[in-house]
C-alpha cells in the first residue's frame, strides 16, 4: 500500500515517468549495439541523445517505442511497461509518437489530410483548429493544401513531425529531425517546436548530431560512445567541462594542448591573443566565420585553433593567453 502510494505521488508530480532500466540490445551476436544503458525523464523533460554515427542513438529510439524487444533490462513508462514485437502484434505505444528519418506520409494526399489522419472526423471544426495550430509550429501554414509528394525533404520532415503532434502524446522521440531543414529555417522551427512541446509539457528525446539542439533546448544529455553511455548530466556542465575530446568534439572544434605537462581541452574562444605572453603560436590558416575567423596555428609543435575578430596574416608570429 506505502509503494502504491509513492508510485501515485511520481506520476501525479511528474517524477520519472519515462525509467529505462538497465538494457541491453544486439543484432548480431557478441556485436553490441546498446549496453547497460538506464536513465530517467520526467513529465515534460527535453533529454537529447549524441554520439558518432552508428553508436545506437536510432536502435535506443526504437526500444523505446516498442518497435524492438531488449534483450536485457526493461522499460517502464509510469506503472506501464514498454513491451515490443513479441507481446503485440502492432507494435509502439499509442500514448509515444517516434518520428524517423524516413517519414512515412501520404505522398498523394495534402499536408492537412496528413496531420488530420489521427484526428477525429466526428469533429471536424476542432480537427481543423488543431491542425492549423501545428502548421503554424512547423512554419507550413501556406502549404496546407499542397499534395505532400510536391514538397522538399525538409518540408516533408516538418510535416511528420506535426503530424506525430496531432494527438498531443506524452512522449516524442525525434530521430535527427532537423537533418533535411536548411539553416535558414532550422533556427525559427527549433525554437517554435522546442518551446511548443514545453508549453504543452510533452517529454521529448532528441536524437542528433547538432551541438545546439541539446545546448539551447534540452534539460539533459546523454552521450554514446562505443555502445555505452558515456556521460549524461546537464548539458551546459558537459559543455563546460567535457571529459574527454570526443565528448568536446560534439560541440565544436577543440584543442587538446599539453600545459606544465598535463593535457587541457580548450575551446576556440577560450584562448586570447594579448600584446605580450610567454605562449606564441605561429599562423598557418585563417577561416572566416561571419562574426570572428577561425585561426588556425603552430604552438611548440602542437595545431591550435582559436577564434579572432579579424585575419591574421600567414606565417605571422602571435601572443596569446588560455581563458579557461
Amino acid at each position: 500500500m506505502i509503494i502504491f502510494a509513492i508510485d501515485y505521488l511520481n506520476i501525479v508530480c511528474g517524477f520519472f515517468m519515462l525509467q529505462v532500466n538497465n538494457i541491453s540490445f544486439q543484432y548480431q551476436p557478441e556485436i553490441p549495439t546498446i549496453t547497460d544503458f538506464s536513465f530517467e525523464l520526467k513529465k515534460g523533460e527535453h533529454l537529447c541523445v549524441m554520439g558518432e554515427s552508428g553508436c545506437g542513438k536510432s536502435t535506443l529510439l526504437k526500444i523505446i517505442y516498442g518497435l524492438i524487444d531488449t534483450d536485457k533490462g526493461n522499460i517502464f513508462w509510469n506503472d506501464i511497461q514498454i513491451l515490443g514485437p513479441k507481446e503485440y502484434l502492432v507494435p509502439g505505444m499509442e500514448f509515444f509518437k517516434y518520428v524517423a528519418q524516413d517519414f512515412d506520409l501520404m505522398p498523394f494526399t495534402s499536408v492537412s489530410e496528413n496531420i488530420k489522419k489521427f484526428l477525429s472526423r466526428f469533429y471536424p471544426e476542432e480537427s481543423q483548429k488543431r491542425t492549423e495550430e501545428l502548421l503554424e509550429v512547423i512554419e507550413m501554414t501556406e502549404f496546407a493544401n499542397v499534395k505532400v509528394k510536391n514538397l522538399s525533404g525538409g518540408q516533408q520532415q516538418r510535416v511528420a513531425i506535426a503530424r506525430a503532434l496531432a494527438k498531443e502524446p506524452e512522449l516524442i522521440l525525434l530521430d535527427e529531425p532537423f537533418s533535411q531543414i536548411d539553416n535558414f529555417k532550422k533556427n525559427s522551427l527549433r525554437r517554435k517546436l522546442f518551446n511548443y512541446l514545453k508549453e504543452k509539457e510533452i517529454a521529448c528525446i532528441v536524437a542528433t548530431h547538432d551541438g545546439n539542439d541539446a545546448l539551447s533546448f534540452s534539460d539533459k544529455l546523454l552521450v554514446i560512445k562505443n555502445h555505452k553511455i558515456l556521460a549524461l548530466a546537464n548539458p551546459k556542465q558537459i559543455y563546460k567541462a567535457p571529459k574527454n575530446k570526443y565528448i568536446a568534439t560534439l560541440f565544436d572544434d577543440v584543442n587538446e594542448i599539453k600545459i606544465n605537462g598535463e593535457t587541457t581541452l580548450l575551446y576556440p574562444h577560450q584562448i586570447t591573443i594579448v600584446p605580450a605572453s610567454k605562449h606564441k603560436a605561429l599562423i598557418k590558416q585563417c577561416y572566416f566565420k561571419g562574426s570572428f575567423w577561425l585561426i588556425e596555428a603552430i604552438y611548440n609543435d602542437q595545431k591550435i585553433f582559436f577564434n579572432h575578430s579579424e585575419e591574421l596574416n600567414s606565417s605571422s608570429e602571435v601572443s596569446f593567453v588560455f581563458t579557461k
